[in-house]
This record gives C-alpha cells, sequence and structure tokens, in this order.
C-alpha cells in the first residue's frame, strides 16, 4: 500500500505559477513511476508528466517547455513546476505512482489548479 498526499493547487491568473507537490508513504526508489494526470471537466485525465525510477522525465506535448517534473528523494516527494499557466491547464491534478513491489497504481485525492483572471 502506498499512500499520496498532494499540495499546492490553487486559483492563479494566467501567466502565473504553481507547484505542486505529492509526498508518498514509501521512498521514491520503490515507484517504477511517479506522475501527474490532470482531468478537465468534460475530459479525460490525460498525463501531464512523468519521471521514472532512473530519473528520467516526460511531458505532454502541451506543457512541455512550461512545466517541470523533479524530485526530492530524502523527502519521498515528486513536484510538478507550473509556470506561463493558461486557461487550459484549469483541471484537477493527480500524483500518480506504480509501486514497483505488486506494479499496481496509486492514486491522490486530487487538487484543483483553476487559472483565471
Amino acid at each position: 500500500q502506498v499512500q499520496l498526499v498532494e499540495s499546492g493547487g490553487g486559483l492563479v491568473q494566467p501567466g502565473g505559477s504553481l507547484r505542486l507537490s505529492c509526498t508518498a508513504s514509501r521512498s521514491v526508489f520503490d515507484m517504477n513511476f511517479m506522475g501527474w494526470y490532470r482531468q478537465a471537466p468534460g475530459k479525460e485525465r490525460e498525463l501531464v508528466a512523468g519521471i521514472q525510477r532512473s530519473g528520467s522525465t516526460n511531458y505532454a506535448d502541451s506543457v512541455k517547455g512550461r512545466f517541470t517534473i523533479s524530485r526530492d528523494n530524502a523527502k519521498n516527494t515528486v513536484y510538478l513546476q507550473m509556470n506561463s499557466l493558461n486557461p487550459e491547464d484549469t483541471a484537477v491534478y493527480y500524483c500518480n505512482v506504480v509501486y514497483k513491489y505488486n506494479g499496481m497504481n496509486y492514486w491522490g485525492k486530487g487538487t484543483l489548479v483553476t487559472v483565471s483572471s
């Protein structure tokens, strides 16, 4: 079992920045994958950014150059730094991990990001 606690969502103006945090109950090295998904109203959940256990990263085309995923191994935490936000980034953002010992996906409860003037 892996518990995930997210924080950092909120209301921000277009062009602004936010940083999301997700702290896991187990070591990041116990995860094959850590990432952030988002789901906007009326849309399917999509992968925004991910980081493999090796440290390699990947991003959705829509956020490349604006968002950065990183992790703090000592804090068991993965971050999503979001810059140059626009209204299309408005969504509930979910932390996701794949636990290497059972291959299962675990999800956070989600944090709402609203980009609006």
